[in-house]
């Protein structure tokens, strides 16, 4: 449900702003079997010790669970950079979150269009 969502994203950022921006979620728009969907999110980030990303967080809105992984980071990691893939419930927006060692949060999302669907439960 929105609520879970926005619950799960509330965990993440501590309650903080999100700000568009900085982040950039590469997902296809059109998958078709959520069963694997390939995705990378790139932070714009120098990930030195005084400005780096902590952590950056997946989000599905109609997954079973909303908060789809979380990824810690540090200036050893040099590039703000994850690859991953995911399962996809059905057609949905995937948020991506970046929080970084100021505290701010950054947000991209992408809406995905799903024709097989994954998670289903029950058959």
């Amino acid at each position: 449900t929105p609520e879970s969502l926005a619950a799960a994203i509330r965990q993440v950022t501590a309650g903080k702003p999100v700000t568009p921006g900085r982040v950039k979620l590469s997902i296809p728009p059109l998958v078709e079997n959520g069963n694997t969907v390939p995705l990378s999110v790139l932070v714009d980030s120098p990930m030195t010790e005084a400005d780096h990303v902590q952590r950056i967080a997946l989000f599905a809105l109609h997954n079973p669970q909303p908060q789809v992984a979380v990824f810690h980071l540090s200036p050893v990691n040099g590039v703000a950079r994850v690859s991953t893939r995911m399962r996809l419930a059905t057609s949905q927006p995937v948020i991506a979150l970046a929080q970084m060692s100021d505290g701010s949060v950054w947000r991209h999302s992408v809406d995905v269009v799903v024709t097989l669907a994954a998670c289903l439960e029950g058959g």
